[in-house]
């Protein structure tokens, strides 16, 4: 693995442990490029970087203990993608749920591009169906994904 990769891998690992996990705004504000777009924003939330502080500061409100833990992480040219899962207890309010107080964790892959070791684009895909599950708002009917 290159410099160069590793270089670009740790601008993520660095936004994904001290910044959703650690809570550090002021290093969001560094790692995130003004221009910064996500492909793939949240319901309510904008494709900017102040939709992206929005969504983390939500996370972390919803579950002030949340953190991730890392699988793995892959670079393609400027784009690392990342499985990882996250963790935290349910404290605020999420997806309209109120607080439940129960433990929960949901596996998200993320691929975002960085340029000038800024994150400048992101693309997402989260597990909310499992995350929903375990905090009892799926009606009765609905399939069950199996514990892991």
């Amino acid at each position: 693995m290159s410099d160069q990769h590793e270089a670009l891998k740790a601008v993520v690992r660095r936004n994904t442990l001290e910044v959703q996990s650690g809570g550090n705004f002021e290093l969001f504000d560094a790692l995130f490029a003004d221009d910064f777009l996500d492909h793939t924003p949240q319901p309510g939330g904008t494709p900017d970087k102040e939709g992206a502080r929005g969504l983390y500061r939500a996370l972390r409100v919803a579950f002030p203990d949340f953190h991730a833990e890392i699988h793995w992480q892959a670079v393609d040219g400027d784009i690392v993608t990342t499985f990882k899962t996250y963790h935290g207890t349910h404290q605020g309010a999420v997806l309209g749920i109120g607080p439940t107080g129960r433990k929960i964790k949901f596996e998200t892959v993320d691929a975002m591009r960085i340029r000038n070791g800024q994150i400048t684009e992101h693309w997402g895909v989260a597990n909310l169906y499992y995350l929903l599950q375990q905090l009892d708002a799926l009606p009765p009917s609905a399939p069950k994904i199996p514990e892991v």
